[in-house]
């Protein structure tokens, strides 16, 4: 049986590795993008996702527990997501970027709600962290869709 502390530790690990992979896929997509409105949009995104996971590495009780920044989940569903990205972008298609991106902030979303769904052997101010990460990543998603949906 696991420790309270063990399952705080395992699940701000697997906050950090997919705030590693949406760092990753939207830096990739800032450096890909073409208009300046999507360029600035990943790039505070993938800033966004360096400070979270950051943050939450703080939150360690050992820091050398936490998984390097280039720890991505790469064969996982958001390496795909942005590989989509990076073909949108490629032709131009705003509507499919942005369609891609918001399901990258599902799986995100999706990651966050698992934590929080397990969250009884977390401590308060770990978790009220969490919360308020998954609230900014809540925003982000709303305002990816909100752009992909004034899309024609």
């Amino acid at each position: 049986m696991k420790t309270t502390t063990e399952r705080t530790i395992e699940a701000l690990k697997e906050l950090i590795v997919i705030n590693n992979d949406r760092h990753e896929g939207y830096k990739t997509a800032a450096d890909e993008a073409k208009d300046s409105d999507l360029k600035a949009l990943f790039n505070k995104f993938s800033t966004q996702s360096r400070t979270f996971a950051d943050e939450l590495i703080g939150l360690l009780p050992d820091k050398s527990d936490a998984p390097p920044h280039d720890k991505t989940k790469a064969s996982g569903k958001l390496y795909r997501v942005w590989m989509d990205i990076k073909n949108a972008i490629a032709g131009n298609n705003r509507k499919a970027i942005l369609s891609s991106c918001e399901y990258g902030e599902d799986v995100a979303k999706k990651t966050y709600e698992d934590v929080l769904n397990k969250s009884e052997d977390i401590t308060t101010d770990v978790l009220d962290i969490i919360r308020r990460q998954k609230s900014e990543i809540l925003q982000g998603h709303d305002e990816v869709k909100s752009l992909r949906d004034r899309e024609s």
